[in-house]
């Protein structure tokens, strides 16, 4: 089930938000828990047992982790833990990519074996092992409730595709949060936007993209278009999963980190990565950049850390070499701007940006694509190479179709509408308007994304497949 859907919006989400609110306090964590399981259940009923196993070794060590004195058994009982989540994040999700690569080698001739993707696995698994990491390093209690520690890694809004929420950030919401119409009314208006974002945007981007891709186009314009398209696509999808499962927390009493913060707009892809996915970035650097050392032992091995973490960050996103390409690509770039380059981008403030905007359209065609020939076809045809045309008639054609998307899609990626509506609001009047104003115009943009998921195509999250 997702949440572009008819059945969560109109029947799931309805139903869960009058049984939690029925509920009286000591049980909303077990109608949160048990309609999350539900919830999963729907498309990945066999794996339940798997993240049930997994919430059990996370709880069993936080219990032992923080009952035992002897360092070497507390590090004993981590390591023992995190061997067996990661395995099983590891066996899932990269078994058969390894096996597809030893079959490259002459004589070498392994089955492949049948294994499906748990939905969601990437990121439950993060979770835990912060949570686990956490308890460790003294910096969180361990949770004692089952029922909390479970809710914390199976809670519906978050469970899929994240943000990767740390435990220290919602434990005390665990055990205590208030609701009330303010934060309610925040995660109404959090969650339409962001509906709004996925369905009325990123999948008619994706349309777009699937209709250059079938056309017989091979003009320089055309290829542009299909590489600015997909880095839209790819933001707009994943930054609206994030403002629907903000926007859901909120109405649940929780509060989650964000995880977006305008990326297109960053003056060096040190900042882009600050600003995108900003959940996993801080997760890899609090988790694996520093506990390596980080840039404190020198700056050739700072170096070595940067490139492994971004090696790792590429491939928790997919099991193929692409992913690993691409966060190898963003190294190299953070590599360059801490030896230089970052202190010239200081001083060029739009050609700095132009920079960021480049290397990042670049960067999203690496990610899209899974095969490097498809990767170096497009941005060969990006570069005009072999005497390729710059504009074709059917590239037009598409840019006309599309046009109007693509314009609110390129605003959407910047916080002018937010600075308008901000203006707005500082005069009196206006913003009592807006105010009165805003429960209707959200019904008339929920009415017009329901007629789109009626009419359209659907378009599964980008992020499920991670």
């Amino acid at each position: 089930m997702v949440f572009s859907s008819i059945t969560f919006l109109f029947y799931f989400l309805p139903i869960v938000i009058i049984l939690y609110y029925l509920a009286p306090s000591k049980l909303k964590n077990t109608v949160l828990f048990f309609v999350s399981l539900c919830f999963y259940a729907w498309g990945e009923p066999k794996y339940i047992l798997l993240m049930i196993f997994s919430i059990i070794i996370g709880y069993v060590s936080g219990i032992l982790t923080e009952k035992l004195q002897n360092k070497i058994y507390r590090k004993l009982v981590l390591f023992i833990s995190l061997f067996i989540i990661i395995g099983l994040l590891g066996y899932f999700k990269y078994t058969n990519f390894f096996l597809e690569n030893l079959n490259r080698i002459d004589g070498v001739s392994l089955k492949l074996l049948n294994i499906t993707l748990p939905i969601g696995i990437s990121f439950y698994t993060f979770q835990i092992i912060s949570y686990e990491i956490d308890v460790y390093r003294g910096k969180v209690f361990a949770q004692k409730n089952p029922l909390s520690l479970a809710l914390y890694v199976t809670m519906f809004p978050q469970l899929i595709a994240g943000p990767i929420v740390r435990y220290a950030d919602i434990a005390t919401q665990l055990e205590e949060r208030t609701h009330d119409f303010q934060h309610i009314a925040y995660g109404i208006r959090r969650f339409i936007l962001g509906l709004g974002k996925k369905v009325l945007l990123a999948d008619v981007l994706a349309e777009f993209c699937e209709n250059l891709k079938v056309t017989q186009d091979g003009s320089v314009l055309y290829f542009w278009l299909y590489a600015i398209n997909i880095s839209l696509y790819i933001y707009l999808d994943f930054s609206g999963y994030s403002d629907m499962a903000i926007g859901l927390g909120s109405i649940f009493g929780f509060h989650f980190p964000e995880n977006f913060y305008y990326p297109f707009c960053s003056k060096s892809i040190t900042e882009f990565w600050r600003r995108w996915h900003i959940s996993l970035g801080s997760w890899f650097r609090d988790y694996v950049y520093i506990p390596m050392g980080g840039n404190r032992v020198g700056r050739i091995r700072g170096f070595f850390h940067i490139f492994i973490v971004w090696m790792l960050t590429g491939f928790w996103h997919g099991a193929n070499w692409n992913f690993i390409v691409w966060g190898l690509y963003f190294s190299l770039f953070l590599i360059v701007e801490k030896i230089w380059l970052g202190k010239q981008l200081a001083k060029h403030k739009y050609l700095s940006r132009i920079y960021v905007l480049f290397i990042l359209v670049v960067s999203f065609v690496i990610f899209n694509e899974t095969s490097m020939g498809q990767i170096l076809a497009i941005l060969k045809g990006m570069s005009g190479c072999d005497g390729i045309p710059l504009i074709s008639q059917e590239s037009l054609y598409f840019l006309k179709s599309y046009g109007i998307t693509f314009l609110i899609s390129l605003i959407a990626a910047t916080p002018l509408t937010k600075l308008f509506i901000e203006k707005l609001r500082r005069n009196s009047k206006l913003d009592k308007a807006i105010n009165a104003l805003e429960p209707f115009l959200l019904l008339g943009f929920l009415f017009v994304i329901t007629a789109y998921l009626v009419a359209g195509t659907f378009h599964p999250f980008l992020y499920f497949r991670f």
